[in-house]
């Protein structure tokens, strides 16, 4: 929890309590189902949760904004940034359905209003989002495929309509395809050496009706 407040101070005593009930939360359902490794459970708050916040500092989401998390597994990046924009309305999906159970039982144990958490694939999911969120499930070729068709026409932020992808290493070939991505080094704002090669990479994508 240190972490959290150590690179967010401004977050309210409601934020602070939910942030603070993820590791017993997911403690206790890592247990029943496991989403996330032995390891990465022992280093939550770095790993997972400030990892996922690395997107807001990239972009901060405004009131009214709708974000749509593909391949949540435990619910990130989507939860901790639903923490952190109450204002803002979450939308997590997921093929595998245990996973989303897990992150069902989190939003209700904090209390969650703005987030929906749905067991389907990408390409199903209806409606139009300002952003889509997600941590490196496929190439960003595929990715793009899945999602491109889900974007609001309407722009509210300071970065265009797209994606913001949380992904590592060296990204020239995967992005060889998208000349106008944008590559945010989380090293940039986080001094934590899990962060020397982790990035969020913004892809501006064009409303297709």
């Amino acid at each position: 929890m240190d972490l959290i407040e150590k690179y967010f101070d401004w977050l309210s005593k409601e934020q602070l309590q939910q942030f603070s009930a993820l590791e017993a939360l997911y403690r206790y359902w890592n247990a029943q189902i496991n989403v996330i490794s032995r390891k990465d459970i022992d280093e939550l708050y770095l790993r997972h949760v400030l990892h996922a916040l690395g997107i807001a500092k990239v972009q901060e989401f405004h009131a009214g904004s709708k974000i749509l998390d593909v391949g949540t597994g435990g619910g990130f990046p989507g939860i901790p940034l639903a923490i952190l924009f109450p204002q803002a309305s979450f939308y997590l999906v997921d093929s595998i359905g245990k996973k989303i159970k897990v992150v069902n039982e989190v939003i209700a144990a904090l209390g969650l209003k703005n987030v929906q958490a749905e067991h389907g694939r990408a390409e199903k999911v209806k409606g139009e989002f300002d952003f889509i969120v997600s941590r490196a499930v496929t190439t960003m070729d595929d990715f793009v495929k899945w999602t491109r068709k889900k974007i609001a026409k309407k722009q509210n932020h300071e970065l265009a309509n797209g994606i913001l992808y949380l992904k590592g290493g060296d990204l020239t070939k995967e992005l060889a395809n998208f000349p106008k991505a944008t590559l945010f080094n989380l090293s940039d704002y986080f001094e934590e050496d899990f962060f020397e090669t982790k990035k969020v990479v913004h892809v501006p994508l064009k409303y297709k009706p």
